[in-house]
């Protein structure tokens, strides 16, 4: 009774706010063109119509994740793969330097694959032990041997470590020379067929990157019936702006890892921080929890400690995509649709599939998508990750558990 009651209150609170679809959109109303599965794309027009120009509204905004939710593949992990083949990390002066919770294990791991003097390039091209060092910590979070790479303390809802540490690789290299990393890695990239990897040190990485046709045409939709669209990203900032920029998202709409810039111009190992946190060297990114407070801030103009709490209808995405549980907070925020490409992550998966307030969407991967996973998540045990990295069971807004739910799309 208790929960009929919440879903109730929520759901009248949802219509008296929410804007209504014209029940007869004019012909020249903005369309989606491309193909999507199931009724996706009506559900998804209808959103579009009732928040837009086609009813008399403007301004509403849309929040896109980007790495495998805009495109097949990460963007960051691409230009690093090109910086890797192409030489052009620095050395850093010491490898804790590069992380604040680096180990000592990763930093002597480190100094042995790739050698000494601070400042000089890495040869990694010509080293493949410390092109998979580098590859390792960023992919699984510990050293060749197995070792955890980081350690300590931090908010698992707000950052995780390797992913912070991509942009502090390119300390002492400029924005504009990462962009230029970005942009070489891009046409290679695009070039390659789909499904080609490449071999790095003893690490099989993905060779190709694609713009998924379906999120191509929902932004273009989207900007046409006057939507501001986002892109919210824990990738580096130079390297998201350089992919955002071609589906017509500009650098103030692209939120991702900002790297301060010392005296010279140059990227340090400090980002900008979110929330009334200061700048850090990574505890706060868009990440999670960190993505709304970016949205929050950067987007409704919310400041301080409020930025981290979940804000009034109207000032909160009409509508929200994503396809990881780094993306689980802001996609839920959202009061007109949930969109989820479906990459199997637990958190996330299990709010689209419980579908508590009717407006979770899923898709598959559009492009090779996954097999069906054969267990139902573990919603009521497992899939939430607490602050302090804990595990624990899902709860809704009303407090009750999130039972466990079976892969239905795929």
């Amino acid at each position: 009774m208790r929960q009929l009651l919440a879903w109730t209150l929520a759901a009248a609170a949802a219509l008296a706010a929410a804007p209504t679809a014209p029940t007869a959109p004019h012909p020249h109303c903005p369309r989606l063109s491309v193909r999507w599965g199931g009724e996706n794309r009506a559900r998804l027009q209808r959103v579009v119509d009732a928040y837009g120009t086609c009813s008399g509204h403007r301004g509403a905004v849309a929040a896109f994740d980007w790495d495998n939710t805009v495109t097949k593949n990460d963007v960051t992990d691409a230009t690093l793969s090109w910086a890797l083949r192409h030489d052009r990390l620095v050395r850093p002066a010491r490898w804790k330097d590069t992380s604040a919770w680096l180990t000592d294990t990763a930093d002597r791991a480190l100094t042995r694959a790739c050698g000494t003097g601070a400042g000089q390039v890495l040869r990694t091209s010509a080293h493949p032990r410390c092109t998979d060092e580098i590859l390792q910590i960023r992919e699984n979070g510990t050293t060749m041997s197995g070792a955890p790479a980081f350690a300590g303390s931090w908010n698992h809802r707000r950052t995780v470590p390797q992913y912070a540490w991509v942009p502090q690789l390119f300390a002492g290299r400029t924005p504009a020379e990462l962009a230029s990393y970005a942009r070489a890695a891009r046409r290679e990239a695009l070039a390659a067929p789909v499904g080609a990897t490449r071999l790095l040190g003893t690490h099989t990485v993905p060779a190709y990157v694609r713009y998924y046709d379906q999120q191509r045409d929902l932004i273009r939709t989207l900007h046409r019936a006057g939507f501001r669209v986002y892109v919210v990203s824990a990738g580096a900032q130079p390297i998201t702006e350089v992919w955002s920029e071609a589906v017509g998202v500009d650098a103030a709409h692209t939120l991702a890892i900002r790297s301060l810039l010392d005296r010279h111009g140059r990227i340090t190992d400090r980002n900008q921080g979110c929330g009334g946190v200061p700048a850090t060297r990574g505890a706060v990114i868009p990440y999670i929890d960190g993505k709304r407070c970016w949205i929050n801030q950067e987007v409704y103009g919310v400041r301080g400690a409020t930025a981290w709490r979940r804000q009034p209808w109207r000032r909160r995405p009409a509508l929200a995509a994503g396809d990881a549980d780094t993306d689980v907070t802001f996609v839920g925020d959202a009061t007109g649709a949930h969109l989820v490409v479906n990459r199997d992550k637990p958190e996330l998966m299990c709010r689209a599939y419980d579908d508590a307030d009717g407006r979770w969407l899923v898709t598959p991967m559009f492009i090779e998508p996954l097999p069906r996973r054969p267990r139902p998540y573990p919603c009521a045990t497992t899939a939430y990750t607490a602050p302090d990295g804990t595990p624990g069971p899902l709860l809704r807004d009303d407090g009750t558990v999130v039972p466990d739910q079976a892969d239905t799309v795929y």
